[in-house]
């Protein structure tokens, strides 16, 4: 979910082994995403009513943030913006990606989406809002390098181009998103702007299952227990963990910290899902995670914000 603007701390800060583990409990909560929408939709939910129930689950568990409308009013020409732009775009992102898993397994989809770090580099520097050094360069070539290790060298067996092409289209939006809704939640809390993201991606999807005709209610106890699952756990309580640890940590260790979510992606989805973990798989996700790390260190702290698939 949304990520706001948080200052940094002293390397050493009380607290901070704290704010660590509450990353990386928000980034277990994130990484299982995927693997609950398998198990969903394996028992024949169909995606738009998942996604519908998930958003729907995690709106009412975010109410509470309603509160500081109140004691804060919008003016309707800052609120609608944020709705609309923040349900739109999330949305794009959690249809894009999860229909992935149609044809990639979960662990290779969310390597494939951690290459955003990326995009938001190539595209700061076509906007002339960030210059390619050489360190940058590096790093953006040791995550191609990964991506094609992931994909799979010419001649040789390799994952499905549909799969492939959602995931990273996923990716690149995810990236135009994140400065967008940076500039529209400015001095916005970040509670009450998912609480309107949320709301807006359940208006969606609960539109689109009725208009497909996927919309019941008459899913089985598995499917019930993974949407719920999802859209307490890996939405709204991981959303909260990410933020207190923001708030300590700051964006840019944060952002070192959450790498371990494809980690640990990838072996949830070996041992809930029975998805191999290959080689290929291994050594592509370690480069995309070192090219994510390496331009990391190198950033100055600055606005980290965005939303989670």
């Amino acid at each position: 979910m949304t990520r706001p603007a948080r200052g940094t701390r002293a390397a050493h800060a009380p607290g901070d082994a704290r704010a660590v583990g509450q990353v990386v409990l928000a980034a277990l909560g994130f990484s299982l995403i995927s693997i609950f929408t398998i198990i969903a939709t394996r028992r024949g939910t169909p995606l738009t009513m998942l996604l519908a129930a998930r958003y729907v689950v995690a709106a009412v568990a975010l109410l509470p943030a309603l509160g500081w409308l109140t004691r804060h009013p919008m003016s309707h020409g800052r609120l609608w913006p944020l709705f609309l732009v923040g349900a739109i775009g999330q949305a794009t992102v959690a249809i894009l990606s999860l229909s992935a898993l149609a044809f990639i397994p979960a662990a290779t989809l969310v390597f494939l989406f951690y290459t955003f770090p990326a995009w938001v580099t190539l595209i700061s520097a076509a906007r002339g809002l960030e210059r390619l050094d050489r360190r940058k360069l590096v790093a953006l070539g040791v995550s191609l390098a990964g991506l094609g290790l992931l994909v799979g060298l010419p001649g040789a067996a390799s994952i499905h181009p549909t799969g492939v092409v959602l995931a990273l289209s996923a990716s690149v939006a995810y990236a135009i998103y994140i400065p967008v809704m940076g500039h529209l939640q400015r001095d916005v809390d970040a509670s009450f702007t998912t609480l309107l993201v949320a709301t807006g991606c359940a208006a969606i999807f609960l539109a689109a299952s009725l208009v497909r005709g996927e919309f019941s209610l008459a899913l089985d106890k598995t499917s019930w227990g993974a949407i719920v699952a999802v859209g307490l756990f890996c939405t709204a309580a991981a959303f909260r963990l990410f933020l207190s640890g923001l708030a300590v940590l700051g964006p840019v260790r944060t952002s070192i910290v959450c790498t371990v979510e494809p980690l640990f992606a990838a072996v949830l989805a070996a041992v809930i899902l029975d998805q191999p973990i290959t080689p290929p798989v291994v050594a592509g996700g370690a480069l995309i995670l070192a090219a994510v790390v390496g331009l990391q260190l190198g950033s100055a702290p600055g606005p980290a914000t965005g939303s989670r698939r």
